[in-house]
């Protein structure tokens, strides 16, 4: 007769205790250390510059000043113009929205095609599709000067957009791809049987069981057109400069002391739209994950 395994022990209710007090301390400390680069610019953006000069980097500021984010939104140089960010933060609005749509619809559509439906040499495409996405942007800029600049878009917002939805399309197909593999098939086969086409089967059942991913790729593309840098430095020019651009501008143009509450201002007006999106779309990243957005 096999002999039974012991039973291991039982931890004690106190040792369950001290580890469970434990896990929490050591989350609360990773918490801290992670946001105190936040709340070090949240207390300097209402400092004076002798405040910051004479107190601690973690002190409390003596009273809440918002003049120096009116500065940073409104006035603040960012180069020859003393503009702020209001000009970059439209840019922003304009080059972001359309961007986003147009990768989205693309990525969406694309990555139905290949689910679904037998694309000629799709698994071939796909593959050339997520070797272009692994490329360095930079190594790309030069070409895609070249090409915007030949067909007229070149410094212009349709430029800017166009660079965005390309190098958005591997990801975010990708993701869609991924995602409508865990679709039941049965579903398409009986659209297919009933007689609906391409069109309908995506607009009438993949669509409206796609929120969750579309969610994910929204979050994901909003947080990366607007903080990009490089692409609207290049393609935007100075009529349609990002709020990225004016920051940077704002932070390297230094005429006699320098500001570091109205630097910590912009830096932080810059990153709100971002952090909304997260935080009021966040429950929906969440599902999309675990509904296959990461799945492969």
């Amino acid at each position: 007769m096999s002999q039974l395994a012991p039973t291991p022990p039982q931890r004690s209710e106190t040792t369950r205790k001290l580890l469970r007090v434990l896990t929490y301390v050591v989350l609360i400390a990773i918490a801290l250390i992670a946001l105190l680069p936040l709340y070090v610019m949240i207390v300097t953006s209402f400092k004076s510059v002798e405040e910051i000069r004479t107190s601690m980097i973690i002190a409390l500021p003596e009273a809440l000043d918002f003049s120096h984010w009116t500065k940073a939104w409104s006035s603040a140089c960012t180069g020859l113009r003393c503009e702020g960010l209001q000009a970059g933060f439209w840019n922003s609005v304009l080059i972001t929205i359309p961007s986003v749509i147009l990768a989205i619809s693309a990525g969406a559509i694309t990555g139905y095609a290949l689910s679904f439906w037998r694309v000629p040499f799709g698994n071939v495409l796909f593959g050339v599709l997520l070797i272009g996405g692994f490329f360095p942007y930079q190594v790309l800029v030069y070409p895609l000067v070249r090409i915007t600049s030949s067909i007229g878009i070149f410094n212009s917002l349709p430029g800017v957009i166009a660079v965005h939805v390309v190098f958005a399309l591997p990801v975010v197909t990708l993701l869609f791809r991924n995602y409508f593999a865990t679709i039941p098939a049965e579903l398409f086969k009986a659209a297919r049987v009933d007689g609906a086409g391409y069109w309908r089967i995506f607009r009438s059942i993949i669509l409206p069981m796609s929120v969750p991913i579309i969610a994910v790729a929204a979050i994901l593309q909003v947080t990366f057109i607007w903080n990009d840098y490089l692409v609207g430095l290049v393609f935007g020019g100075i009529n349609y400069a990002p709020m990225t651009v004016q920051l940077n501008n704002i932070v390297h143009s230094v005429y006699g002391e320098r500001e570091y509450n109205v630097e910590m201002a912009a830096t932080l007006l810059t990153s709100i739209v971002p952090l909304l999106v997260y935080f009021t779309s966040g429950r929906w990243f969440v599902r999309g994950v675990a509904a296959g957005a990461v799945k492969g």
